[in-house]
């Protein structure tokens, strides 16, 4: 009886000072624990720490490529909130764009607005509208909160059959700390973050298209730029086992979202 007690209660502080709210675009349903200033002091100190070790492109052109194409999609994305009456959304999030010498094929967004591009995946995206299409995606992780939903989820799962007042001891500083180094590894294998799910992965394409749309950049270039990366890609595991979409229901999956993406455009016209 004494368990089930503390169960009930432990349930109860749970649902208490757990946010539910919904994701913008898509209009999913998820929970978040966590506030955007604790998101945003932890992701600052991992950034840092991330960069200390990373070293800046020396590539001026894609540089500035990297940078203009994030400030396009960033200023057409606050123009649109505005006029929506949903600002909140960006709340504890300020862009930056990075471009750092690594021969990756990768790019990365921490939750508070930090984009990181590597020079690996530039000779991949030829035109800006393809970097638009990377670009997007990962400021749609960040406004989707997915890094607090993952988060979340993470201290959902270690609070399991916990006992009174432990989610509060979760959420100090040091535990929060440990949860985000668990959540993303920033600066284990030179920066890679760990995957989202593929539920992640799926919204974050969904709303980057969005984004690109909003922007004025050729949508289109979504579904051919992961068309190129299947052609590149040999080896690819199959989707069930692993996080991430396949590149072929990634395609399917941006091609039936276009009509919707361009009605987003027109809405601006």
């Amino acid at each position: 009886m004494k368990k089930f007690l503390s169960l009930v209660f432990f349930l109860s502080v749970v649902a208490a000072v757990i946010s539910c709210s919904t994701v913008v675009f898509t209009g999913r349903n998820r929970m978040l624990l966590y506030s955007d200033n604790e998101i945003s002091s932890l992701s600052a100190q991992s950034y840092y720490e991330f960069m200390s070790t990373a070293a800046p492109s020396t590539n001026m052109v894609q540089t500035a490529m990297v940078r203009e194409v994030g400030r396009r999609l960033e200023s057409a994305l606050n123009k649109y909130l505005l006029a929506k009456g949903q600002t909140n959304v960006l709340n504890g999030i300020k862009w930056e764009y990075y471009l750092v010498r690594s021969k990756q094929v990768n790019a990365f967004c921490l939750p508070d607005g930090k984009v990181v591009f590597y020079e690996g995946i530039m000779p991949v995206l030829s035109t800006p509208d393809m970097v638009a299409v990377v670009m997007a995606h990962e400021m749609g992780h960040a406004i989707a909160r997915h890094g607090n939903e993952r988060m979340t989820q993470q201290t959902l799962t270690n609070l399991v059959g916990a006992v009174t007042g432990q989610i509060i001891e979760q959420k100090t500083s040091e535990n929060g700390r440990a949860l985000f180094e668990t959540a993303f590894a920033v600066g284990s294998q030179y920066g890679y973050l760990l995957p989202y799910s593929r539920k992640h992965e799926y919204e974050a394409d969904e709303i980057g298209l969005y984004i690109m749309a909003i922007a004025g950049y050729d949508i289109n270039q979504a579904p051919l730029l992961w068309k190129k990366m299947a052609e590149s890609d040999k080896q690819q595991i199959p989707e069930e086992l692993s996080t991430h979409p396949s590149d072929v229901n990634r395609i399917k999956h941006l091609e039936k979202l276009l009509p919707k993406a361009r009605a987003y455009a027109a809405e601006l016209k």
